[in-house]
């Protein structure tokens, strides 16, 4: 979350959007709305980037002041490394909002998508010192793979980028202690359907704990189970995502707008 609202900076000419940028921020969009529709959201902050094709120095976010529930592709603001905007528009961003994602795209080549939210379940586990317990197959998809940052406050600057991404390192989530979550992926629908694995994994643990003493399984069934869920080179997303633009469509199909 961030309190610091900066104008948009035009930082060069528009110029007509390309099909695969079109597509992407179809994508975008899509994850903002199934986000609010599972109620990810938090006001209006927390934000989902994603990387513009074929431009490696171009993100695009969502513009501040919006609910995720509203936002539609063409709302999406274009922006540099630096959050300056990027062409023309009306729109104000986050810049503050925006370092955290920078300092992951920068740090990451496979890091298109950049989902981070504040939701209730993965601050709740955070806040946890064991962190993320392999209480289910959804949490064992992470089991060895995941990444964990202490809080340093609401300011975020380069030195915590730093911190951050050397803490993260190769892993495809973290979760910010005292925070939230956070995941990458080399689609926008890679990094919406592990930020959905990894909130589901935070419910369960939360509510198996609220039920008394706790079953685990043996280490290494839980390093075999991460191992298959861990299928070499796939990309999640690949087969939820069409059910998933298919199910928005039916509700409300102004996202591609």
């Amino acid at each position: 979350m961030s309190f610091a609202l900066q104008p948009a900076r035009a930082a060069g000419a528009s110029h007509p959007v390309s099909a695969e940028e079109q597509r992407v921020r179809v994508d975008l969009a899509a994850a903002y709305r199934l986000a609010a529709r599972e109620g990810w959201d938090d006001l209006i902050y927390t934000h989902i980037s994603a990387t513009v094709p074929g431009e490696p120095d171009h993100f695009l976010i969502n513009p501040f002041g919006f609910a995720f529930d509203e936002i539609r592709a063409s709302d999406l603001v274009k922006i540099n490394g630096r959050g300056e905007v990027v062409g023309e528009t009306v729109h104000p961003v986050n810049v503050t909002g925006f370092a955290l994602h920078a300092a992951v795209h920068a740090a990451r080549a496979d890091a298109m998508c950049v989902m981070h939210l504040h939701n209730t379940a993965g601050i709740a586990v955070s806040a946890q010192a064991a962190g993320l317990l392999p209480l289910s197959q959804h949490a064992m998809r992470f089991h060895g793979r995941m990444a964990y940052h202490d809080y340093e406050g609401l300011a975020f600057t380069p030195a915590e980028g730093a911190r951050l991404t050397a803490s993260l390192g190769a892993h495809p989530a973290m979760l910010l202690r005292n925070h939230g979550t956070l995941t990458v992926g080399r689609t926008v629908a890679e990094a919406y359907v592990l930020m959905a694995t990894l909130i589901k994994a935070c419910e369960i643990q939360i509510a198996a704990q609220a039920g008394g003493a706790l079953v685990q399984p043996d280490a290494a069934v839980a390093d075999k189970t991460s191992a298959q869920l861990h299928d070499d080179g796939a990309i999640e997303g690949v087969l939820e995502w069409p059910a998933l633009l298919r199910k928005l469509d039916r509700i409300d199909p102004s996202y591609r707008d």
